[in-house]
């Protein structure tokens, strides 16, 4: 059986010899995978939502800034058994395109499935990563991976393989070659046709999500992964429970929190009006820490932490006597300082 066999006939494309040559790859992509199931379920749990390392808070560090697929990202980290269930069947899909790929069994549908999954990943996690772009590599080369195999099938050292030798009445069943292995037949035009679309939205989609997540086309480069940055937002006074707020990190580090030391009230003029300092904010009750979502703002022995991904409303108890004009101080212990303005129409 000759590769890439090309001409004007009606059998043009071979693609056993491409096949052979791509087995290394379709057993690390294959690993690549399978391992995700295998360190999730195997080697520890990493789905029980009360065990350390719980998967589903890694999902939530995705989310700030995820493109295309935030909104689903955001309704799973809000809707914790729909995210259990989603991790479930993502662990297992993985598992089962994994160990396609490593067998050479379904080759194809185990690609298509690599290519989805990659997808996922580049959109959901594709900015993250402190010293090189990690998730992004990872998406981009998944994606590519995908799509050549998808093309290619397996030939030896593959169950499929074997399948159509030891059943010969299976080559002719067009279903085997699109979800296993065997020759596709194309016309010449088609083939290259196919091959270039291939190669332009790898390359295309590459640049995008580069360019998106870290300005690696043009522009100043980023790496949102590097500092946290905290965000302040819906401020209001109740005087019967006194200050609430919004706090949402949206970057930063993934493997490790922002440490809150210091969180000021001042007036316009830059007055201290109430200040809570590292051993207060380390006593913070439960009750005045409403979290949104699955990761969660939390007292630490010396300060306030905010893993990347979390957001609550903190209530303090204060007293203000008139409305104004105020803002909110909050200090990392990396003494970064972040500052929101708001007004108070009037103090009832």
């Amino acid at each position: 059986m000759e590769a890439f066999k090309i001409s004007d006939k009606n059998t043009l494309y071979q693609s056993s010899s491409s096949a052979v040559l791509l087995t290394g790859l379709r057993w690390v992509t294959g690993w690549l995978f399978f391992s995700a199931f295998w360190r999730r379920l195997i080697l520890e749990n990493k789905l029980d939502p009360d065990g350390i390392g719980y998967v589903g808070e890694k999902f939530n560090h995705f989310f700030p800034n995820a493109i295309i697929v935030k909104p689903m990202i955001h309704f799973l980290i809000t809707h914790p058994d729909f995210l259990q269930i989603f991790l479930f069947v993502f662990t297992i899909i993985e598992a089962l395109v994994g160990l396609g790929l490593l067998l050479g069994l379904f080759t194809r549908a185990s690609a298509l499935g690599v290519f989805l999954l990659s997808l996922g990943i580049l959109f959901g996690a594709g900015w993250l990563g402190t010293t090189c772009l990690d998730e992004w590599q990872i998406g981009v080369l998944g994606t590519i991976a995908g799509l050549v195999m998808m093309v290619a099938g397996a030939d030896k050292f593959s169950l499929d393989r074997w399948l159509l030798s030891k059943f010969p009445g299976l080559n002719d069943k067009k279903w085997i070659q699109y979800v296993g292995s065997g020759d596709i037949n194309l016309s010449n035009k088609a083939f290259t046709f196919f091959s270039l679309f291939i190669a332009v939205f790898s390359l295309a989609i590459t640049l995008y999500t580069n360019q998106v997540f870290h300005g690696g086309v043009w522009g100043k480069l980023h790496n949102l992964s590097l500092k946290p940055n905290i965000v302040i937002s819906d401020v209001k006074y109740d005087k019967a429970r006194g200050l609430s707020f919004d706090l949402f990190r949206d970057q930063g580090i993934d493997t490790y929190g922002a440490f809150i030391t210091r969180i000021s009230l001042k007036d316009k003029n830059g007055n201290v009006i109430k200040e809570y300092l590292y051993n207060e904010l380390s006593e913070i009750p439960g009750q005045n820490i409403d979290n949104y979502y699955i990761t969660k703002v939390k007292t630490g022995k010396n300060s306030l932490i905010i893993p990347l991904g979390a957001k609550a409303k903190v209530t303090f108890p204060m007293d203000i006597t008139e409305g104004g004009n105020y803002f909110i101080e909050v200090e990392d212990i990396s003494g970064k300082v972040w500052q929101h303005s708001f007004k108070i129409q009037k103090v009832i």
